[in-house]
């Protein structure tokens, strides 16, 4: 499908001036629906576990006479940030058949949406489906707000398993009294006990340090549903069957290692939400972690988790159908590519820095972080593209979060990148969206929350009273 873009960006990425940001295209359709006067409403329900329902309205056009292709094209791209943001193995559509009908067949087996569709059955346990119905039997939103962390008594463990090393912490009435960070290569491991091992490896550490344990706390990339990983990158080369077998349960066959002791695993974006809330003392907190992916994480006005998936890394945030496609996916223009490791070499060649193919990742953007702090021109031209970016994705994402913190991290943000990232990313919030950007503000973590760090906050996940 080839879609006639409409959005007219004021700030362009110095590095990709193809970007063509989601917001603004969104903004510009709806215009052109309202002027039109043959507006229609088009209703979107995902459902997930335990009967959650969250609900989403978008302005279309009534019927296929005009801007059909990019209708059906907008319609499916929205109901994707949906499945990401908050997750479901149901949708709900009620609309205009045109629409409905193009994305109930972009998302089944083998269609456009194949890897959502299996991903979320996955996750759910439970068969995708997406169905029609009518206005009559559209379902009501049901959310959940749930109280997770900020426990800081006793003797506990926490662990933040990064998909390039892994942080422990022994933590005593909220104080660490030892921290280690060691290298692993998690990703590139088919073995599930070489994960297992590291792990209870870590575990054993922190315990040495302490009278006893009384709880543990992990903090990791996926998506976790009763402690349990669904879906997970840092097990990206295990087989299907071996996930099944020792993956699944893996951080509670590890707690068993230390004793009979109160676990909670959450996602890595969630606890770097919680570990900013915790940090800021405030709510509407979104944390976005770039790093080896794209992490996202909130907590709401509660000040509690939403049950939402927040995995922003496949949200789309560049409708140009030149945009990096993401090998996992097989989708293009999505966080992925754009708010990690890979969103920094994928900008490396117009940035004129060449990178040895043969190097990993996490070695292409230390190099290419050097140049920066070398003072190479091109090199910050990295950045600021990537706060470009992330100044339109936000400005996205505040569609579906109330947001008044942004706290933006991970190994992508280290040193002067972070900087030109964060005041990228206020320029076009102050240029195209001033009312969003008095409203919100967007930030590194300062040495309180440092000091907090996700390991720490990780540890403060189980309630062991």
């Amino acid at each position: 499908m080839s879609i006639k873009l409409l959005g007219n960006p004021k700030v362009l990425p110095p590095l990709d001036p193809n970007f063509k940001p989601v917001i603004l295209e969104k903004i510009a359709y709806e215009k052109l629906v309202k002027e039109s006067g043959k507006e229609a409403v088009l209703k979107i329900a995902v459902e997930r576990s335990g009967g959650m329902i969250s609900v989403k309205e978008i302005t279309v056009f009534a019927d296929d006479a005009q801007y059909a292709d990019f209708s059906c094209f907008y319609a499916e791209r929205y109901v994707k940030t949906l499945l990401w943001v908050m997750g479901g193995f149901k949708v709900y559509l009620s609309g205009p058949r045109y629409i409905c009908d193009y994305v109930k067949k972009a998302f089944v087996l083998g269609g456009l949406r194949d890897f959502d569709v299996k991903t979320m059955s996955r996750i759910y346990e439970k068969p995708f489906e997406v169905v029609v119905v009518e206005d009559k039997d559209f379902p009501e939103a049901k959310e959940q707000s749930i109280p997770v962390g900020r426990h800081l008594n006793g003797c506990r463990i926490g662990f933040d398993a990064g998909g390039s090393d892994r942080k422990v912490s022994a933590v005593i009435d909220g104080e660490a009294v030892y921290s280690e960070e060691v290298i692993w290569y998690p990703k590139i491991q088919s073995d599930p006990d070489y994960h297992f091992n590291e792990i209870v490896s870590a575990f054993k550490a922190a315990a040495a340090h302490m009278p006893r344990v009384d709880g543990i706390g992990v903090s990791a990339a996926g998506v976790y549903v009763n402690n349990r990983a669904m879906i997970a990158s840092l097990f990206i080369k295990v087989p299907d069957d071996l996930f099944e077998k020792k993956v699944k349960d893996i951080f509670l066959r590890a707690a068993k290692e230390i004793g009979d002791v109160p676990i909670e695993v959450a996602n890595d974006g969630d606890v770097t939400a919680l570990a900013g809330a915790m940090s800021l003392e405030d709510d509407c907190v979104l944390g976005i972690a770039m790093g080896t992916s794209e992490a996202g994480g909130y907590v709401n006005e509660q000040g509690s988790l939403t049950g939402w998936l927040n995995e922003l890394a496949f949200v789309p945030v560049d409708f140009c159908q030149d945009a990096a496609v993401d090998e996992w996916s097989g989708d293009f223009g999505c966080g992925v590519k754009y708010f990690s490791q890979d969103g920094v070499i994928k900008l490396a060649p117009a940035a004129n820095i060449k990178l040895d193919e043969s190097l990993s990742p996490a070695e292409k953007l230390k190099i290419v972080q050097e140049e920066l702090a070398k003072g190479n021109k091109e090199a910050e031209k990295i950045f600021e593209s990537i706060g470009v970016y992330l100044g339109y994705a936000v400005a996205y994402y505040a569609e579906f979060y109330k947001i008044k913190h942004v706290l933006v991290l991970g190994r992508v943000t280290s040193g002067k990148g972070g900087d030109l990232i964060i005041s990228n990313a206020k320029k076009v919030l102050e240029l195209e969206f001033p009312e969003l950007a008095s409203k919100m503000e967007l930030q590194l973590p300062d040495e309180k929350s440092r000091r907090v760090g996700q390991s720490i906050a990780a540890a403060s996940l189980p309630n062991i009273e």
